[in-house]
């Protein structure tokens, strides 16, 4: 994403580039700043497209003057300037209007993300600032009244959002989580009423991760070397289709026996390299790794299904609008889903942590897509591109369901015809499984 060696212009580039092409603000809109050392404020400027902005066009700002740049600051200076002098732990700030969180400005309504626990995790608590004249004194002193209770998020009545952090890439990264999860908040009311967590299942969060032992390594073998490139690439590609924000989501690859290669916990997925993924052989991670708290789960998927050598978790927008509303989604849309999906249960939150084992033995192939509510969609296959297929698929099957219900009664595949693609593509039914395969809990 960016670090502390990049130059402030060339942070605040980086970020704003990624905030244009994910469609998170428009060519005037939004504004990004970081505070530095010496005291200086870097912010974009006023009136200069977004979407072609270059390293020159940033601002710095020293007390009330510009020290560099060729353009006037952004016009919201005011509220990024407050902020600071009331955090003094934030050291960036990023503003823009993302549909979804300028639809919950338009009600004044704030979204519910303590139905999703790895949003609270990631962002905090996010609360509403009056409104105020775009780059006005009133509304920095809203804004910084509300960052000063102690919120990470600010959701502008009537305007759009503001995220904080102690980074640019940590403000951006609550940025977008908090994006994504208005996205999936606002398409799973259109479904019903979403389901909150029971203490129960929240205390899951709160348990302390295992321990893991750990293994050196002195070379890799080309096999290694090769499934690191081709599953780089995939998380890339996963990142541009929006199917998870950055730090999110957890893709691995069996390399072979009980080896395989795993992505870290919280880190920006958008920028992984090879180097990044973690090396696991059973339950053992290699030296100086963090591999995610799925990784037990993942290992396994690959321990119960020899078949299986590729498995993702993402919580993409659409078909986690089922997960929050515990909505089964009928893979019998069209013929394509009912092969690729076929049947998807709905586990309870925390399954793949809480019972990996037994949540892994009801993967197979007549369940390769698992719905996690208030969590996740996990896929899997025999390749790294039939898990990226499900999940792609998964995602276009939901929204298409959730936009059919807005135009009028769904007809799904009927049994005769789903009965006869199974027949014709001679797909296994869950009578056809070894009798130790039950259905997964609900």
């Amino acid at each position: 994403m960016t670090n502390a060696f990049q130059h402030p212009r060339e942070q605040i580039i980086a970020i704003l580039d990624r905030i244009y092409q994910n469609g998170m603000t428009t060519t005037s809109g939004g504004n990004l700043s970081i505070l530095d050392d010496q005291g200086d404020i870097w912010i974009t400027p006023a009136g200069i497209d977004k979407g072609a902005l270059v390293e020159e066009d940033v601002v710095r700002v020293r007390g009330g003057r510009v020290v560099e740049g060729r353009h006037e600051p952004s016009s919201e200076l005011p509220f990024h300037r407050a902020i600071y002098q009331t955090r003094p732990d934030v050291r960036a700030v990023v503003h823009a209007h993302p549909q979804a969180m300028v639809a919950f400005s338009l009600v004044h309504r704030l979204p519910e993300i303590s139905l999703l626990p790895r949003v609270g995790k990631v962002c905090g608590t996010i609360d509403l600032a009056a409104y105020a004249i775009p780059g006005s004194e009133d509304l920095g002193r809203y804004i910084a009244e509300t960052f000063g209770r102690g919120n990470n998020a600010v959701l502008m009545v009537n305007h759009g959002m503001v995220t904080a952090g102690a980074s640019l890439a940590q403000a951006f990264e609550r940025f977008e989580t908090m994006d994504f999860a208005a996205r999936s908040l606002i398409l799973a009311e259109s479904l019903g009423k979403t389901i909150s967590l029971t203490p129960q299942e929240r205390s899951i969060d709160q348990a302390s991760p295992s321990v893991l032992e750990e293994f050196d390594t002195e070379s890799r073998t080309p096999e290694e070397l090769a499934l690191r490139r081709q599953m780089i690439r995939l998380l890339h590609r996963i990142y541009r289709q929006r199917l998870l924000p950055g730090t999110s989501g957890t893709v691995s690859c069996r390399l072979e026996g009980e080896s395989f290669l795993i992505t870290p916990e919280a880190m920006d997925r958008a920028s992984l390299t090879e180097g990044d993924l973690v090396l696991m052989r059973g339950k053992r991670r290699e030296r100086g790794t963090n591999p995610p708290p799925t990784a037990a789960f993942h290992g396994e998927v690959y321990r119960a299904n020899p078949d299986l050598h590729a498995a993702i978790e993402a919580p993409t927008p659409s078909a986690l609008a089922f997960c929050l509303t515990g909505t089964s989604l009928d893979s019998r849309t069209i013929p394509e889903s009912a092969i690729v999906l076929r049947n998807i249960p709905l586990v309870e939150y925390g399954a793949s942590r809480s019972r990996p084992g037994s949540l892994a033995r009801d993967i197979s192939e007549v369940t390769p897509v698992v719905f996690v509510r208030n969590e996740t969609v996990i896929t899997v296959g025999s390749t790294l591109t039939q898990a990226f297929d499900r999940l792609e698929v998964a995602e276009f099957s939901a929204r298409s369901v959730i936009d059919g219900r807005s135009l009028g009664t769904l007809f799904m595949i009927g049994d005769q015809e789903l009965r006869d693609i199974e027949i014709k593509y001679k797909l296994k039914r869950q009578e056809d499984l070894p009798r130790n395969r039950s259905s997964p809990r609900v």
